[in-house]
């Protein structure tokens, strides 16, 4: 080891050494590789001397090719090492420290320790120096580097364009622009910072190329002043791809499974593929999605391991997967803070004990759960028992950790419509009163021309998942130009329906209704107004059917509803009929930001006399959820009446001396079409409505009335907010000239 050891006295002047005789560094011939530590390439800058004057001899300097240090001396100089390696080691106190070598100043000699107290005094002289206190930071030259061609532009001026080169052929370009440190921005403070940009984007197109299969792949770039542009530079990124690795062979380190090759089945990658980490990935988490749904409750996917092959650029997958037992479901288990015990729970469930387990079940039950609003938070776990199932499987039980939320709650709703004037509704609940999910429901409105006061008992989740049963009890007051109504209602049904959380395509309702009427009626045989009194019987019938994608804001699919009602009125006599509704609605999206809606109502009363019907049960078309540009009930027959507010001695009187009132009928058609265009979170809704009202009991379809609109829209998270504005077309004498319609949702 003495040969690899190289002393050099650097002496007065600038000394050129010959080629040396220890340690020859030798260049890599054409065509050789270099390690890759060595690739980068680094820029160096001469070294300037300064001559040092020195009044000693300076020794002579051998000019040929004579070692600067004789073989002999170097070999005296080297401490001669025991051969011995368990020799004990020297005493430290045997050792002789070094001598200080004193520093000197340029021009000035070169000063040596030659007494004890001159070389204590130099190690006085270090110390004090090593002790004195840094500079400030102040005092240190913190000007940024300038690039070459931009030194006089101010550092806010420093614009720059960037060009990225090699990433287009392998469909990069866009997603290195939507991430690159570059691309976000065109200026920066200074050089310094354009140039980290350009470093740090160095390394996204490398992690970039990887991620699709280029390993290899390698990227520089390069900052260069614009000619004839001060203050303005190019960043240039150049990437190399190279070759692309592919899938080679894919194994699977896992148990047998039931059926066989599930796993390599529920794997979507193939032999030749690029190794793309996304679809790696998808494909991986594509097994941990589908093993549980198959029985395989606590299988879990392991890490991946591909061994890359430089020469024929494959690379070898292999994927380890503990399978666990394949599972049956069993009990349900609780613990917290329980709002239900287990009975309630399998209430909710759609699967059967003994069923091969499926993870979308257990999210299913986790759902129905969260959709009580009962619970602060809730989870739904599967436990191993090692109990023995059918088919060979294993029992899996269901650990439900419950903690109770608050049961009340307070809700409220406003609206606006011409002739209707303003509602405003509100309501108490507590949804637990009468456990498991027994709701009293307390509901108020108050309105210009509507108030009431309600109470309703439901029992969700009755007996069955998604049965409902309620018993509402109510009165309210109602006065409109059509009727002015005093109602006492008690009503019944059982339902199936859609909720925020859940939509269903199919939904019901079946139930009864009693009701007791106070009403003013147009008698035409008087030619006037009377109060009448009905006492009505209703077993009213519902089903809809729903393909659309949302509740409350629809963009595509259809829905269809069907009311049907056998009721039986009496009033000078019994007398029975039925009602009738079809109802059909579509949503067709012509682009992601506009959506065609169209609807078609028709409805019907038969076995009655329009004028043996109370106004109440009799059909009305125009408003908001009818037919928009006319006023609340306002389409349909009507009755000339004298107007009370018309005063025949006021010489200023404005107001008509006669008005005109709906009278209602017992058949109607309704028809609506809208354009909804969205931009954010807004959105504008132009409309045409047509319909009309008939005394005979199937509509006929003739003397459609029209009326156009537009409307305003702002999507929230609960839904859309509605304002429409509507006019109708060949407006007739006491009809509105214009409507204004607001509330949550949209039309229809």
């Amino acid at each position: 080891m003495g040969r690899g050891v190289l002393t050099v006295w650097m002496l007065a002047g600038a000394v050129s050494l010959p080629a040396m005789a220890h340690g020859q560094i030798n260049q890599p011939k054409p065509g050789q590789g270099a390690p890759s530590s060595l690739l980068s390439p680094v820029q160096t800058t001469p070294v300037q001397t300064t001559p040092v004057q020195n009044t000693s001899t300076a020794p002579t300097v051998p000019t040929d090719d004579t070692p600067i240090v004789p073989d002999a001396t170097f070999e005296k100089e080297v401490p001669q090492l025991s051969n011995d390696p368990n020799a004990p080691l020297e005493p430290i106190e045997d050792f002789t420290a070094p001598t200080p070598v004193a520093q000197s100043t340029p021009g000035q000699p070169v000063a040596s320790a030659a007494t004890p107290a001159d070389a204590a005094a130099a190690q006085v002289a270090q110390d004090a120096e090593l002790n004195r206190p840094l500079p400030p930071l102040s005092g240190f030259n913190v000007e940024p580097v300038q690039i070459a061609g931009v030194e006089d532009a101010p550092a806010s001026e420093i614009r720059y364009e960037t060009r990225v080169e090699g990433l287009d052929a392998i469909g990069l370009t866009d997603r290195f622009e939507a991430l690159s440190a570059l691309k976000d921005d065109n200026e920066a403070p200074n050089a310094v910072i354009v140039a980290a940009r350009a470093k740090e984007d160095e390394e996204l197109a490398k992690r970039l190329m990887r991620a699709v299969g280029y390993y290899d792949g390698t990227a520089t770039s390069a900052i260069e002043p614009l000619p004839g542009q001060q203050g303005r530079v190019r960043a240039v990124l150049t990437a190399l791809p190279g070759a692309q690795y592919k899938l080679g062979s894919i194994a699977i380190r896992a148990e047998p499974t039931v059926p066989p090759g599930l796993i390599e089945r529920e794997l979507p990658i193939k032999v030749g593929e690029p190794i793309d980490a996304e679809r790696i990935q998808g494909a991986e988490a594509n097994v941990s999605l589908r093993l549980p749904q198959q029985g395989y409750a606590f299988a879990e996917v392991g890490q991946r391991d591909i061994l890359l092959d430089d020469a024929t650029h494959l690379g070898d997958y292999t994927l380890p997967v503990t399978v666990g037992p394949r599972g049956s479901f069993g009990r349900i288990v609780t613990k917290g803070d329980p709002v239900f015990e287990t009975d309630h729970i399998e209430v909710l469930r759609r699967y059967k004990p003994g069923e091969l387990f499926d993870a979308r079940l257990v999210d299913d039950l986790r759902q129905a759960l969260v959709a009580t609003s009962l619970f602060s938070s809730v989870a739904v776990e599967p436990q191993r028992t090692g109990r023995a199932g059918p088919d060979g499987t294993e029992e899996v039980d269901l650990l439900v950790t419950q903690n109770k939320g608050p049961a009340r709650t307070l809700a409220g709703q406003a609206g606006y419509g011409t002739g209707e004037g303003f509602t405003l509704q509100g309501s108490w609940t507590h949804r637990n009163l009468f456990p498991p999910e027994g709701a009293l429901i307390v509901s108020g409105i108050a309105g210009t021309q509507q108030q009431g006061l309600g109470v309703t008992f439901r029992r969700s989740n009755a007996g069955r998942r998604d049965r409902t049963v309620t018993v509402t009890a109510s009165a309210n007051r109602q006065d409109y130009d059509a009727f002015e109504a005093f109602t006492g209602t008690f009503s019944g049904r059982i339902s199936y329906d859609s909720t925020p959380i859940w939509q269903k395509k199919w939904t019901y309702f079946y139930g009864f209704e009693l009701v007791g009427t106070n009403e003013d009626v147009y008698d035409f045989t008087l030619l006037d107004r009377v109060r009448r009194t009905y006492f009505i019987g209703a077993l009213p019938a519902y089903v809809g059917y729903d393909t659309s994608d949302d509740l409350l804001n629809p963009t595509k699919g259809f829905r269809l509803k069907l009311n049907v009602s056998p009721e039986a009125s009496m009033n000078r006599g019994t007398r029975p009929y039925a009602r009738g509704m079809l109802e059909g609605t579509a949503y067709y999206p012509v682009t992601s930001s506009i959506v065609i809606a169209g609807r078609a109502r028709v409805g019907a009363i038969a076995g009655i006399a329009r004028d043996d019907l109370a106004p109440s049960r009799r059909y009305y078309a125009g408003g908001g959820g009818s037919v928009r540009g006319f006023g609340f009930q306002e389409l349909g027959p009507k009755t000339e009446e004298p107007n009370p507010k018309f005063d025949a001695t006021d010489p200023e009187e404005k107001d008509p001396p006669t008005i005109f009132r709906p009278v209602g009928g017992r058949s109607f058609n309704e028809f609506a079409i809208e354009a909804r265009y969205r931009f954010g979170n807004f959105g504008i809704v132009p409309f045409v409505d047509a319909g009309q009202v008939y005394d005979s009991t199937l509509p006929k379809g003739s003397d459609l009335r029209f009326g156009a609109g537009i409307g305003g829209r702002f999507y929230t998270n609960f839904g859309p907010l509605r304002v429409d504005v509507a006019t109708p077309i060949a407006r007739k004498p006491g009809e509105s000239k214009i409507a204004l319609y607001l509330s949550i949702g949209q039309a229809f």
